[in-house]
């Protein structure tokens, strides 16, 4: 859920995309007429921008280099992706730059649009068991921010686009009988895991655009603002707040809060990960994964956008522009780090940590020695999803609709096969360790096995 955002406290945003790296040659005068108003444009909005992926701006050549995907590499497949059921929910992630992960709930899998469609399915035969609405979008009184993500030029995602009325931004979370979304009004909405009727409905004062959290008869949930929330799991009360200083420019999107032991875990945009305590907020130990650093607010980005991943006694945790950590989870001491920027989330398997860094290239990290095992680079700059891990496959879907399988071993590509044709961007959801979700763009939600051919 990331894209560049400006985002001063109540201060309207600006999207940019992540990765484009920043022109360091010199500018002719043609070419400052051309920025000075896109400038002045991006200030009003009261964002922080950077334009030299605009197109018609900046050296054509270098531009495709830099952007354009790699293209698909042939090669002699291992393994079969084999659709077991496919099934439609609502209309689809929308033209904002959302990813709902579908998530699994003993014998359910739920799954949410970006206009308020929340659907529990059989998830063994795709069976629809209760369809929902939470509502229409909510008048914040502030100017509409666009949905988190990567602003590629060749999309016309839309800053401000009121025409694409998609508001849910944040979900989906499940846990202790409740369904939980958040959206761009600052609603936390817990729906009856049974039924799909609303139990209640309780405004956080700021955008939702992670997943929830529950734990200890609490829901957590973290806002774009820098605050991580204790709601009480009977009437959706605020049992406490953690708040962090939001640094003048970062990436659109949180972390989701991870619950552990009487503990939950957060990452935060100042590039600081914090546990604390749930029965009270009590922080028990800060670490910063990466120390700003740099002339500019962009060089200065060390964004911890993705969930905080415990494995045994360690934490892993990945900045942007920074670090690769781990973390003893009963002090938040570093064991070890290597350079890496990343805003996905992380997997674990085999021993390794998998890495998507911001150009795309998927990276094994042996997990106890920070070596870095295998790199995959044929994927470069097709917009992956977070990885996924099961069996011996590391799973990955991209911006084309191509669900991309590899050998967790070696990186080796083993299997692919397109399933939608807007595209795979959100996080996928493994079910007993053999049956992956996935949730398309458009909408449709696909039940998959892998077979070795």
């Amino acid at each position: 859920m990331n894209h560049l955002l400006g985002k001063p406290r109540g201060e309207s945003a600006v999207s940019l995309p992540v990765g484009a790296p920043a022109d360091r040659g010199g500018n002719s005068k043609a070419r400052f007429a051309r920025i000075v108003p896109l400038l002045i444009a991006g200030l009003l909005a009261g964002g922080c921008s950077w334009f030299s992926w605009i197109p018609g701006i900046g050296d054509k050549d270098d531009k495709e280099d830099v952007l354009k995907p790699a293209k698909l590499v042939d090669f002699e497949p291992e393994a079969r992706i084999r659709q077991l059921w496919r099934a439609r929910t609502g209309k689809g992630l929308g033209r904002k730059y959302l990813r709902l992960d579908p998530a699994p709930l003993a014998d359910r899998i739920v799954a949410a649009d970006g206009y308020g469609v929340v659907e529990a399915r059989d998830r063994f035969s795709g069976k629809r068991i209760w369809r929902a609405n939470i509502g229409q979008a909510e008048r914040t009184g502030r100017s509409p921010r666009s949905g988190a993500g990567r602003f590629v030029p060749r999309i016309q995602f839309k800053i401000f686009d009121r025409q694409d009325p998609s508001f849910v931004s944040g979900g989906v979370g499940v846990g202790a009988g409740f369904v939980l979304i958040g959206t761009t009004g600052g609603a936390l909405v817990a729906l009856s895991v049974a039924d799909g009727s609303e139990v209640w409905r309780s405004h956080v004062g700021a955008e939702i655009l992670s997943r929830p959290a529950t734990g200890d008869g609490a829901v957590f949930v973290q806002t774009i603002d820098g605050r991580l929330l204790a709601l009480e799991q009977t009437d959706g009360s605020v049992r406490w707040s953690f708040d962090n200083q939001v640094p003048v420019l970062t990436l659109r999107g949180s972390a989701s809060p991870v619950f552990n032991g009487g503990i939950v875990y957060a990452g935060f945009a100042n590039g600081m990960v914090s546990a604390i305590r749930t029965g009270n907020g009590e922080p028990l130990w800060e670490h910063r994964v990466m120390l700003p650093e740099g002339r500019s607010e962009l060089d200065r980005m060390v964004d911890v956008d993705a969930s905080p991943l415990i494995n045994g006694p360690l934490l892993y945790a990945v900045s942007y522009q920074g670090r690769l950590k781990a973390l003893r989870v009963a002090d938040g001491a570093a064991v070890w780090q290597r350079e890496a920027s990343s805003y996905l989330d992380l997997a674990t398997g085999y021993g390794q940590i998998y890495v998507v860094d911001d150009t795309d290239a998927v990276i094994a990290i042996d997990e106890q020695t920070a070596e870095e095992v295998w790199r995959q680079e044929g994927l470069y700059r097709r917009k992956l999803s977070s990885p996924v891990a099961f069996s011996n496959y590391l799973v990955v879907g991209d911006d084309d609709g191509y669900l991309h399988v590899l050998a967790q071993s070696d990186g080796r590509f083993l299997a692919r096969r397109k399933l939608d044709g807007d595209g795979l961007r959100s996080g996928m959801a493994v079910v007993d360790g053999r049956t992956l979700h996935v949730l398309g763009n458009s909408g449709a939600l696909h039940a998959i096995e892998i077979e070795a051919r």
